[in-house]
Parts: structure tokens; C-alpha cells; sequence
């Protein structure tokens, strides 16, 4: 039987940027609208919200995030990350805005999480503004710190649909975008193109909607191209059109582009190219935005690598499910500065066993269930002795189990006390160098039909 011991995790941080010197400052300037109002070039001139909690007390910075993820980053993992991590910016699954809207009787279920789970992040799902404000509007009471957007479209021979956002190509490996085929007539869930200027103010109409029924920030994310349609002024084409015509501010950006040649949704994660030098150029041509980068880093030594070379946020996805100890028990004190809180798996565990029983069967008899609550402790013991009887143990809990309680008295045998004890070590190596040749790689600065864009901008603040 495990034996558990509670612990609070500590609030007050140092930024990982007090303690680094950036390299080329000058072409990489810092624009973090969520800690300060910026200047913009922006023709749209609602204010720009800030992240606040409890009055003046703002969040740390979205330093780190964990990527929205199907299926995986639902209340009761970002429970289990938080009690980890106290700094990382955590975000919902998608949720598609005619959920919101149909089932407002019931909306607690999809969008109610405890408030200890702040600074989280909505993802909203949606083509159709209507139900987008609506439920904007809906999620509003939750108190949600920032809302982020997905587009909904139909594929047919009379429409050219805008482009997937990441983990939902992810999640179906690709959608027919450009120039569907007369035969395409699949309903897919899409994200923001940065591939069609027309498609950019569409994104931009619905980023406006959502801000005019929320006080909070809201977001967009995008891969960096799609196909052949996959150079840096198109997706600087787009990223003008909505941030000159909306109030967004933050845009994350997934340093591949789509390929939709069939190959299958893990293979779009790790065949196309990373370029990560769109994204750096992002930052000189942008400075009066905020940008985070996502794709191919995996650990805290790679998120700091970026954060070094400039980066304004690093979202990681995949690997802080696949490995949440290793990845979010450093966050805190590697990327964020606080000192060490002395946490340990089995102090997590025990707070999470309180919060999973006191939850079960909270919606309608058996939901959530142990397995729901369960699944996402499964990778605790990721390369640790004990981890594969570990989850042979839970594979026979999963029959019998009612409790959480239960549940883990019968799995934790097989880890050692030793390994439920000790507190994070040292941060796991991975490629320091991942960002070092990024600047030589620069694409030449965007131009938007002619105009220098960045002499735009000193005329207009001259």
C-alpha cells in the first residue's frame, strides 16, 4: 500500500529570461502582450486584453505550454500537470462551438475545471460565427485566461477550404484544402489557413467575435504552410490579415507544413521538415506581436534552447503526455526561475487520488470512471523501474477498480519507494544546439504586396 504525503507548490518565480543573455536581441525583439500593452500597426483598435488573476496579479508569461491535444488534455490530466507544474500554460481538447451551444444545460461537463487549473487556455472549434459567439459567451463565466480558435468547413467542388490546424491533422493525417476534387464532399474539422488572404480575413472576423464576448486573450495556431503552398510570404500574408483586423496578438506556430499526399497523421508529425527559421523570422518581421513556437522539441533542455535564441513561448505537445514527469517537473524551476518545491510522484499521486474519487460518476453514473481518471497516470513512471508491471498491474485493475484509492494500492507495488520519493534531478539533456544555425537561415524580410512592411511601421510611429 502506498503511503502519501501532501505538499503545495511555491508561486513566487524568477523568469528564465533574468538569468540568460539573448542572442541578437535586435532582430528578435520581445513583444509579451500578455504582460504588457503593445504598440501596434494594427488598423483594429479594440484594446488588447491582458492575462490578470485575482485584480493586478497577472500570470507568469506562457513561457511553456502544453499543447492542446484530442482525447488527452482533458480537465483530469491538466489536474495532474498542474500538480506538477504550477507555471505551465495548460490547454483544453477542442471543443467545437455547436457542443457549447446544444448542450447548455450541460455544460458543465465539457467545460467546467477547478480552479486551481489557471492559466488555462479554451479551444473552440467552429466555421459558423453565430454559434462562435454564442459560445464565447457561454464559456465566458468558466473563467478561462485565454481562447483559442478552430474552424470548422465543408470540402466540396464549389469550396476551397482553409487549412487544418496541427493536431487535428494530427488526429486524420490531412484534408483536401487547396483545390478540392469534385468527389471531396467530407465534413473535416479545420483550423486557419496561412495560405489565402481571403481565407485570413475570415479568421480575423471570427477572432473578432470571439473578443467581442470575451475579456480575455484570444489566440490562433497554424502549421507553416500546406503542400507546395508552403512559402514564408504566404504565411506572412496571413498572419497580417488577422492580426491587422482582429485583436490577435498571439499566434502559435507549428514549425512544419501539412503534406496530403495519404501519408498517415503520425508521419505529418515527422516528415515534413521543421523550419524553424519562419518562425524566428516571424519575430523580426512582426515585433509587435507575441509568437509561440511548437514542433519537434521535446524535453526543457531543447524548450530553454529556444527560449535563448529568442523565442517569445515554446508549446510542447506529445511528449509532456508521453513523459509528464520528466517534462513538467522541471518547468518550473528550469524554465520559469522558482526555486524547488520538493515534489515527488507519490505527493502527486496522493492529491490526485483526492481529487479523482471525489469526482467519479459526477456526470451520469460511471463518468467519469476509473479508467478516465487513470489513463493519464500511465506514463508516470515513464523509464523507470516498475513501469512495464506497473501497467500490466493497471491493465487488471482497469476490471475490478471502483476507486482511484483502489486503483493505486494495486499498481504502485511495483514501483520502487525509492523512485515514488525522489524529487525531480537534473533536467534530461536533448540538442542545445537545435536553434544555433537559425539565423543564417533567415528568409529575406516580408513585403505584403509591394509595401516594406517594416517601413510601414516606422511611418506610422514616426
Amino acid at each position: 500500500m502506498a503511503k502519501f504525503a501532501g505538499y503545495s507548490l511555491i508561486t513566487s518565480f524568477t523568469s528564465f529570461y533574468d538569468s540568460i543573455t539573448l542572442r541578437n536581441c535586435h532582430k528578435f525583439s520581445f513583444a509579451m502582450c500578455h504582460n504588457t500593452i503593445i504598440r501596434s500597426s494594427s488598423t483594429y483598435t479594440q484594446k488588447v486584453h491582458l492575462h490578470k488573476k485575482n485584480g493586478d496579479n497577472r500570470y507568469p508569461p506562457p513561457l511553456f505550454s502544453v499543447a492542446p491535444m484530442m482525447d488527452w488534455t482533458d480537465t483530469h490530466y491538466r489536474t495532474l500537470a498542474r500538480l506538477i507544474s504550477k507555471h505551465a500554460w495548460l490547454y483544453t481538447e477542442m471543443l467545437a462551438a455547436e457542443t457549447i451551444v446544444y448542450q447548455e444545460e450541460n455544460l458543465d461537463k465539457f467545460l467546467e475545471f477547478t480552479p486551481e487549473q489557471h492559466p488555462v487556455v479554451l479551444q473552440i472549434g467552429g466555421n459558423n460565427l453565430k454559434n462562435i459567439a454564442k459560445a464565447t459567451q457561454l464559456a465566458h463565466s468558466y473563467g478561462y485566461d485565454e481562447i483559442n480558435l478552430k474552424l470548422k468547413g465543408k470540402s466540396n467542388n464549389n469550396f476551397t477550404v482553409i487549412c487544418v490546424k496541427s493536431d487535428f491533422l494530427d488526429t486524420y493525417g490531412g484534408i483536401q484544402l487547396w483545390m478540392p476534387e469534385p468527389k471531396s464532399s467530407r465534413t473535416w474539422m479545420l483550423w486557419c489557413s496561412p495560405y489565402a488572404k481571403s481565407k485570413g480575413k475570415f479568421v480575423a472576423e471570427a477572432m473578432s467575435v470571439i473578443a467581442d464576448n470575451t475579456d480575455v486573450p484570444v489566440s490562433v495556431k497554424c502549421r507553416i504552410g500546406l503542400d507546395d503552398h508552403d512559402s514564408y510570404n504566404e504565411l506572412c500574408d496571413f498572419i497580417y490579415k488577422v492580426y491587422s483586423q482582429s485583436p490577435t496578438r498571439h499566434f502559435i506556430i507549428h514549425s512544419r507544413k501539412a503534406l496530403l499526399n495519404g501519408i498517415s497523421p503520425a508521419d505529418n508529425r515527422r516528415i515534413p521538415p521543421l523550419k524553424y527559421e519562419y518562425y524566428y523570422a516571424l519575430l523580426r518581421d512582426f515585433p509587435d506581436l507575441t509568437f509561440t513556437i511548437n514542433g519537434g522539441i521535446n524535453c526543457v533542455a531543447e524548450v530553454k534552447a529556444a527560449l535563448r535564441e529568442g523565442a517569445h513561448g515554446v508549446m510542447v505537445g506529445r511528449a509532456a503526455y508521453y513523459n509528464p514527469w520528466n517534462i513538467l517537473a522541471h518547468v518550473d524551476t528550469e524554465v520559469y526561475g522558482s526555486p524547488c518545491s520538493g515534489v515527488t510522484r507519490r505527493k502527486v499521486l496522493e492529491q490526485y487520488q483526492v481529487y479523482a474519487d471525489s469526482i467519479l460518476g459526477k456526470y451520469g453514473k460511471d463518468r467519469p470512471n476509473v479508467r478516465d481518471l487513470s489513463k493519464h497516470v500511465l506514463n508516470f513512471f515513464h523509464s523507470e523501474p516498475g513501469n512495464g508491471q506497473f501497467k500490466r498491474n493497471a491493465d487488471a485493475a482497469f476490471r475490478h477498480c471502483t476507486t482511484m484509492k483502489s486503483f493505486l494500492e494495486e499498481t504502485l507495488v511495483a514501483i520502487p519507494d525509492w523512485v515514488l520519493d525522489k524529487t525531480p534531478g537534473d533536467a534530461s539533456s536533448g540538442r542545445e544546439d537545435l536553434f544555433d544555425n537559425v539565423e543564417s537561415l533567415l528568409p529575406p524580410p516580408y513585403k505584403s504586396e509591394g509595401i516594406d512592411v517594416e517601413l510601414e511601421r516606422e511611418a506610422q510611429y514616426a
